[in-house]
Formats: structure tokens, C-alpha cells, sequence
């Protein structure tokens, strides 16, 4: 579709060779010999841009420039002037013009500008609509859940979120500990201002505090030039530490200079940056043992740790279970473009019943999976990984003989060793490889 103009210009022979200029260049275009009648024009339809000169009979152009921004704040609108006067241009660019022109009007310079003009309309729709998509996407509704754990955790969560107070939020790897940082950070009044996930564990420590804080021209070997850091691109806004217990001690003392003093410095530089950041940071590990430790700082822990969420790991939230089962289906369904609508009974036993050592993100590379290999409109048992099926399985039998967990590991080890991968056995009972290597020692079992 083609974009519309309107042009206000009171000299008929300039407005009509405009017109016809843009019309050969594809736009639809109207025309007004002054701000009155185009008024009555913009009362009746919308225009992607205006051009307008200021010398105008009545109302001036500069008057109709501030009547349509009232109207439409994004409306683009361009001046045209005979006076070459920096005073003209800069209370056209105040009143909010996106450019002036300066008569004697130049054919390809005007077209120049109205280029880059809807352009720019076009990058503010795209970015508003993408803003208002994700706002939508972290609203509190989409968080999937009607288990009692999840509902509480949301009305903490809605209590706080308008709030500058820093968050700490503990949960198991994959229980979705970011989505909740967005939603916090997309409900506050930050919304507009960035929000930049750093996962303390996925940068080498010897480039995490170069990206950090940016540095300085020189400030290092390879420094060829000055770098923003991410504390800086946040400022504003929110910026969510994953995995705070992997920052090491020197790092520490610099993030809680940063929130002490709300600045910051690049390497190699001297001079202090002011910055507004609230943090939100996670962590899947005990950070009160890490303190007694002494490897994390106390004082750093009591900034951090405001207000503190306890997200539930999948296996405490069994209600939850289907629904975000159902969900994923219809998720991924729609995205492959298959018509997978149904989940098995059994197949929903199995995923009721295991353990979820992923959480709520495990679960989803499952439906993903099931829904890409399904024959049907239907995901059935045999769509689903081996180990859900052997879990739930030997879960059964172990009730039966009524198995203490100690003794009920240790079987599952033994029945299951040589079968599965010590990572996926590990997943399997929900430990830690670490964990698994220690029990089996403990009680001298050997790997098959």
C-alpha cells in the first residue's frame, strides 16, 4: 500500500508540481492551500507524512505542526521555508518537525528527505508493535500455572514488580527464572528502558568485567577502541544477573560498588559514570552456605537480596504438569505446522509421574520433541524418551516393595546402569553427576 502525504502550501503552482513529483514516485498525495483546510482534510483521513510551509494564510505552519502532533504524537511532519534562519529551523524542530526545507525546493532533495522520514515511521511501528508483542508475551497472565505455589509466587511477583527493589530469585536450572525477571522488569515502571540478561557462568571471567563496565581506548592488549559496557546500556532500566554464585570475589566487590554508589567505571578509565539500574539476579545454588564459606561476599548478598523469590521446581507443582504440557503441544504444534492436538492418558501418566530433574524447561524439549516425531493428531507413550517410561516403571515397583530412597537409588542404579549415560541417569534421579559418582562410591558400585 501505497504511503499517503498531504501537502499544505498556499503558492498552487509549487503545491501541484510537488504533487505531481510524488505521485510519480508512488505515493497516493492530497493537497491544501492552507492549515484550515487541512484540518478539515486530517479530520477526515490519516497521512504517514505532512508537508507543510510556515508562511501560511491564518494559522501558520508552525501552529498547524503543533496541532497535529496534539492530535498524533509519532506524526511525521516536514517544514518548508523561504527564510534560511537558524531561528526558523529550530522552532520548527522543537514544535517537533522531523526536517525542514529550505525554498528554493530542490526535487530530489525534498524526495531525500521524505525517504528517510518513512523510514523512520516505518522503524517506530516496528519497534512500538515489537515493545507492545513483548509486554503481551511477559504480562502475568501468560505465566503458565494454577498450582497454589504458582499462584502465591504471582502475587509476590505483582507486588513487587512496580517497585526500584532489587530481586533475588532462587530456583533449580530450568524452573524459568528469567521469564520472571521479564515479567518484573516488562510490569515496572522501566518497561521503556532496557533489560539485558548476563549469565555470570557463560562469560570467561577474564571478559566478564570488560563487558560489564566497557573500557577505555588502550586500556588492554586489543582495546583498539572505547566500548560501552552492558552496565551502562542498561541504565534505566534492569539488568538480570543468571547465576550470581559464579562471580568471583573481585567481581563481587565491584557489583556492590556499582550499587552502592550507582556508577560506574570503564577499565582503564578515570572518569564516573552515574547509572540507574535495578538488578534482579538468580541463582541455583545455596548462597547462605557460599557466605559462611566466604565465597560470597555478605554485604553483596544483603543488596542483592531485597526481596527474595523461591521459584517451586516442576515435581512440587504437579498440578502444573499438564497444563504446560497442553500448552507446549499447542505451542510447538502451530510453530512445526503439524496438527498435533491431543496428548495420550498414558502418556500423560508418564509425564505426571517422572521426576523433571529440568523442570519446566526439560519439559518443554519433550513436547517439542514428541510433536516433531508424532505420527498422529495424538502424542502416545512411544513419542516420549525411554527414560520417562523407565522411571515411571521402576517408580511403581519400588512402591511397591515400599524402598526407602537410599534403597530405591541404589536399585535404580543398579537396574540402570550400562542401559542409560551416567548425565542421563543422573537426570534420571535428579542429582548432580557429582552426586551420582559419591553414591556409587559409598556403597563400592562400579560403572558397567
Amino acid at each position: 500500500m501505497a504511503n499517503r502525504l498531504l501537502i499544505v502550501e498556499d503558492e498552487e503552482t509549487l503545491c501541484e508540481s510537488l504533487g505531481r513529483v510524488f505521485l510519480r514516485e508512488g505515493y497516493e498525495v492530497d493537497t491544501a492551500m492552507s492549515a484550515e483546510s487541512a484540518i478539515k482534510l486530517l479530520e477526515a483521513a490519516s497521512y504517514d507524512l505532512i508537508i507543510t510551509d510556515i508562511i501560511l494564510p491564518g494559522i501558520n505552519g508552525i501552529e498547524l505542526l503543533k496541532k497535529c502532533r496534539e492530535q498524533n504524537p509519532e506524526q511525521i511532519v516536514i517544514i518548508i521555508t523561504a527564510f534560511a534562519s537558524l531561528e526558523t529551523a529550530v522552532e520548527a524542530l522543537r514544535a517537533g518537525a522531523y526536517d525542514y526545507v529550505i525554498k528554493p525546493i530542490i526535487h530530489e532533495e525534498i524526495k531525500r528527505v521524505i525517504r528517510n522520514a518513512l523510514r523512520e515511521r516505518t522503524l517506530r511501528i516496528e519497534n512500538l508493535l515489537l515493545k507492545k508483542q513483548i509486554e503481551e508475551r511477559y504480562d502475568f497472565e501468560k505465566i503458565i500455572g494454577q498450582s497454589s505455589e504458582i499462584k502465591a509466587l504471582l502475587d509476590d511477583v505483582k507486588k513487587i514488580a512496580g517497585s526500584r527493589s532489587n530481586v533475588i530469585i532462587f530456583g533449580e536450572t530450568g524452573t524459568g527464572k528469567e521469564l520472571f525477571a521479564r515479567a518484573i522488569h516488562y510490569n515496572s515502571l522501566r518497561r521503556d528502558k532496557p533489560f539485558i540478561p548476563i549469565n555470570c557462568s557463560a562469560i570467561p571471567e577474564n571478559l566478564l568485567e570488560s563487558e560489564l563496565f566497557g573500557y577505555v581506548k588502550g586500556a588492554f592488549t586489543g582495546a583498539v577502541t572505547a566500548k560501552r559496557g552492558l552496565f551502562e546500556e542498561a541504565d534505566g532500566g534492569t539488568v538480570f544477573l543468571d547465576e550470581i554464585g559464579d562471580l568471583s570475589l573481585p567481581l563481587q566487590a565491584k557489583l556492590l560498588r556499582v550499587i552502592d554508589d550507582r556508577e560506574i567505571r570503564h577499565l582503564g578509565g578515570i572518569q564516573a559514570r552515574k547509572v540507574d539500574i535495578r538488578f534482579i539476579t538468580a541463582t541455583n545454588k545455596n548462597i547462605n552456605d557460599m557466605v559462611k564459606s566466604g565465597a560470597f561476599r555478605e554485604d553483596l548478598y544483603y543488596r542483592v537480596n531485597v526481596v527474595t523469590l523461591k521459584l517451586p521446581p516442576l515435581r512440587e507443582r504437579k498440578d502444573d504438569i499438564v497444563i504446560l504440557a497442553r500448552h507446549f503441544l499447542l505451542k510447538y504444534s502451530s510453530d512445526i505446522g503439524k496438527n498435533v492436538q491431543f496428548i495420550d492418558d498414558k502418556a500423560l501418566d508418564l509425564l505426571t509421574n517422572y521426576n523433571w530433574p529440568g523442570n519446566v524447561r526439560e519439559l518443554q524439549n519433550i513436547i517439542e520433541r514428541a510433536v516433531l516425531i508424532a505420527e498422529s493428531n495424538t502424542i502416545f507413550p512411544e513419542q516420549l524418551p525411554e527414560g520417562l517410561m523407565a522411571s515411571a516403571t521402576f517408580l511403581s515397583e519400588s512402591l511397591d516393595k515400599a524402598l526407602s530412597i537410599e534403597d530405591y537409588t541404589k536399585e535404580f542404579i543398579l537396574k540402570y546402569q550400562g542401559k542409560v549415560n551416567e548425565q542421563k541417569m543422573a537426570d534420571m534421579l535428579g542429582i548432580t553427576r557429582k552426586s551420582l559418582w559419591e553414591k556409587r562410591k559409598k556403597w563400592g558400585l562400579t560403572r558397567k
